[in-house]
């Protein structure tokens, strides 16, 4: 028989033990260290669509990284963490979440989705040491002097001449109406959009009627342009919570022409919105289509749904500001904490694609900047059908 002194001595030995592979496992965990990537941008308002869906893609590939045991740069392994400010679409705000990166020791931020709130972080960025991720369009960003802000997405002036160029060619179209909010963010790609258009040959009929965006009755916006009868109405930078009130205004004025945005939509908020009144709109969709997903960009989509019960057709390009950092950051660890380092990497980097079947992360921009401050990812041009966006066609940035 075993004693019961032996059976205690055993129980206390197993416990002894059981603490030992915990403190183990804690030690092991705890030897990670924190990799803080932060998100300065919009999720409230009309266009809170575009800086949700960066917030979540960072979220679920941040989890998705640390889940597989972090991240190695160098010596060190990390695990991520997102840390978020919303700037309501507010330039003011958006300078003061820029500080609060700075302040947390950040030196790398995804937004804002603004012209106005990326163009008014810039001084921080540049002070602070911190290399930022814009969803915005002005060239000024990108170009010398400017240097720490590396565009996100394709730009409207990069997607507006391919989108017309194959309106014009495929569906006839020969003239263009344009409509923008009253801000300077769509403006500015109203401005890209008439530039492109005239390029191209086709005949420009309106380019100067403007709403405020907080307009929700967009009929007396719409009626002059409608009876202009153009092929083709392009809602310039057309905010997602807008862009179904807009096509709703003018399918029920009778115009049956085209109509398009060179911004990312939301196709839920388009469905609930105007529902089969939004078929046949054309958007620059997210930088991916089932034809080119690879399974890891599948898996993505699967996790994303499963964390938020729905997936944003922008995912598929929000997803890539955060590869881009981390796989940046591996090809040189001194970037860590030094973006004057970071910089130097961009100029020569490339990495796997992982999420297209083939593909390489590299960082472009010449031709529009004169220097590499854009990630490339594909130009996904689409056609909302149905609830769903499906793809015209698919190009890229050099």
């Amino acid at each position: 028989m075993i004693s019961r002194r032996t059976a205690l001595k055993s129980m206390a030995l197993g416990a002894a033990s059981a603490l030992a592979i915990a403190g183990m496992l804690a030690s092991a965990q705890a030897e990670n260290k924190k990799l803080k990537i932060g998100f300065v941008g919009v999720t409230s308002g009309p266009a809170a669509a575009w800086g949700t869906s960066n917030v979540r893609s960072m979220q679920v590939r941040a989890d998705w990284l640390n889940e597989t045991g972090g991240v190695k740069i160098g010596d060190d392994t990390y695990d991520i963490e997102i840390v978020t400010f919303d700037d309501q679409k507010d330039p003011k705000r958006a300078i003061a979440g820029m500080e609060k990166m700075a302040e947390q020791g950040i030196h790398y931020v995804v937004g804002p989705n603004v012209d106005d709130g990326a163009a008014a972080v810039r001084p921080v960025a540049e002070s602070k040491g911190i290399i930022y991720f814009p969803y915005s369009f002005p060239k000024a960003l990108y170009t010398p002097p400017a240097s720490n802000a590396v565009l996100g997405m394709v730009a409207n002036y990069q997607s507006a001449p391919a989108i017309y160029k194959y309106l014009k060619e495929n569906k006839g179209v020969t003239k263009v109406a344009f409509v923008a909010a009253n801000e300077s963010d769509p403006l500015s790609q109203r401005d890209g959009g008439v530039e492109a258009a005239k390029a191209l040959g086709l005949e420009v009929v309106a380019q100067n009627d403007t709403y405020p965006n907080d307009t929700r009755d967009f009929t007396p916006v719409l009626t002059p342009i409608v009876q202009l009868k153009p092929d083709l109405l392009v809602l310039s930078g057309v905010a997602p919570a807008n862009a179904p009130l807009l096509i709703r205004a003018a399918r029920e004025l009778g115009y049956e022409g085209l109509i398009s945005a060179e911004t990312a939509q939301d196709a839920t908020v388009l469905q609930e919105g105007a529902g089969e009144l939004a078929n046949g709109f054309i958007s620059v969709g997210g930088a991916s289509t089932p034809e080119i997903r690879s399974p890891e960009m599948e898996e993505f989509i699967d996790r994303y749904t499963k964390k938020y019960g729905e997936y944003n057709d922008e995912s598929n390009t929000k997803v890539y500001a955060l590869e881009y950092i981390v796989e940046t950051l591996k090809a040189n660890p001194a970037a860590i904490d030094n973006v004057e380092e970071y910089k130097k990497t961009m100029e020569t980097f490339s990495a796997p694609n992982p999420f297209v079947k083939e593909g390489t992360l590299k960082y472009v921009g010449m031709t529009s900047f004169g220097q590499k401050r854009q990630i490339s990812v594909p130009m996904v041009v689409t056609e909302f059908k149905d609830g769903k966006f499906d793809t015209l066609f698919v190009g890229e940035v050099d």
